[in-house]
């Protein structure tokens, strides 16, 4: 059995040499390094002498995440943990990009052939355009970004974001990748046990790591997984296909898709809301709000809102907003999304914040579920900056769609 730091292979996985295994290996070595060893200092580094060197200059002590990151930029310890941060952020990047360019008419074949294999749906428009917000610049260092093609039916972003990924989560999403999406539908099966959707569309699914647990967890359900990147719905379509699951994929943006009203019955996102934008979130909340039945479910799942946290750890995660080309990350959490929610037709009462326990705990543990006592230490506990997900638990906002009775009122 694999436990949680290796990924499991499939048809589509690029292989690597014994030199490219070590170089990967190394690549998520160092970004442990970084947050285990490197990261804990900052906070001693901040009490001991970045607040008092703060106060002797402004005459107050720091009130926010902005005053904190004035004084800790000019620290010489906080310099040497960025430089290095950002060093293993492109450094794995690119131990995974010798892989995929030594294999890629490899996996553009195999993907062709995978694709040919599947009843599923694979929807490409003539002249896909996508938001400029996700193409003027590679999103947190990855090379290409999420649309970069380089050869006819390309898969490489595809690839090269797969393995990434993996070594950027240093496995804490599971050997597949898929713990968001596997946490969202044990979150479901244990809060809403009745709830069978019959459709159900991820939004900005980009290779479907969380697509495809909703199609194990609802086997009867039709599903789309729909995303901007162009070579990554192609490599997602051929994904599922080797992995023996039969999901549809489409490049659609989730501001704007071509289901008609009222189609899906749950309508999910995973990290796709702070690599959007100010004009585009609003969007794809009424998007959702649009697509979804009566009583239907909205499910955003990402990390939670800087007021949810203190100003300390609202610095610390930030530096992605900061190091990582991640423009949107720090604006997104300082929105107020449930009254995002409200405004394209949520009820107020039916929106709110929760916890969906980390799914990997649980394979971790060979355990069948969480107990109800450990779901609800997990939910409680605070977020701590350096933890992979807040507090061993993603959160996920959700919303329900007022029901036929309702609407009629």
């Amino acid at each position: 059995m694999l436990n949680t730091f290796q990924q499991a292979s499939h048809k589509m996985l690029p292989s690597a040499t014994a030199d490219e295994a070590a170089r990967q290996e190394f690549a998520k070595s160092l970004k442990g390094f970084v947050q285990s060893t490197l990261l804990p200092g900052l906070t001693p580094v901040y009490n001991t002498r970045v607040s008092a060197a703060f106060e002797k200059e402004h005459k107050r002590k720091p009130q926010n995440r902005r005053d904190i990151r004035n004084g800790m930029v000019k620290d010489a310890y906080f310099q040497h943990y960025a430089a290095t941060n950002r060093i293993a952020q492109e450094l794995l990047w690119e131990s995974v990009n010798v892989s995929v360019d030594r294999q890629l008419p490899e996996l553009i074949e195999r993907a062709r052939e995978l694709s040919a294999s599947t009843k599923a749906e694979l929807r490409i428009p003539e002249g896909f355009v996508p938001p400029r917000y996700v193409t003027a610049f590679d999103i947190h260092c990855m090379p290409g970004g999420y649309c970069s093609e380089v050869a006819k039916d390309d898969v490489a972003v595809g690839a090269l974001y797969d393995r990434g990924v993996f070594l950027y989560a240093m496995g804490y999403t599971g050997p597949d990748n898929d713990d968001m999406g596997r946490s969202v539908c044990n979150y479901l099966r244990r809060n809403v046990p009745d709830f069978k959707p019959r459709r159900i569309l991820d939004m900005g699914c980009t290779v479907g790591h969380s697509t495809l647990p909703y199609k194990e967890y609802f086997p009867d359900a039709e599903i789309w997984g729909i995303d901007v990147g162009v070579p990554c719905v192609r490599y997602a379509h051929a994904r599922a296909a080797g992995m023996g699951l039969e999901v549809n994929f489409a490049a659609m943006n989730a501001e704007e898709t071509t289901f008609e009203d009222g189609y899906f019955d749950l309508v999910v996102s995973h990290i796709l809301l702070h690599e959007t934008s100010g004009k585009a979130m609003p969007r794809v909340f009424a998007e959702a709000h649009r697509v979804l039945a009566p009583g239907g479910l909205m499910i955003h799942a990402d990390l939670p809102p800087f007021d949810l946290m203190d100003p300390f750890t609202q610095f610390i995660l930030d530096n992605e907003t900061w190091y990582n080309n991640e423009p949107f990350w720090g604006a997104m959490r300082d929105m107020d999304q449930i009254a995002l929610a409200e405004k394209v037709g949520f009820d107020r009462s039916a929106v709110k914040f929760d916890t969906a326990p980390m799914a990997v705990m649980e394979f971790a543990a060979a355990a069948d579920g969480y107990s109800q006592q450990a779901a609800e230490d997990v939910a409680e506990r605070d977020f701590t900056a350096g933890e992979f997900a807040p507090g061993g638990g993603w959160e996920v906002l959700i919303a329900r769609k007022a029901d036929v009775a309702a609407l009629a009122a």
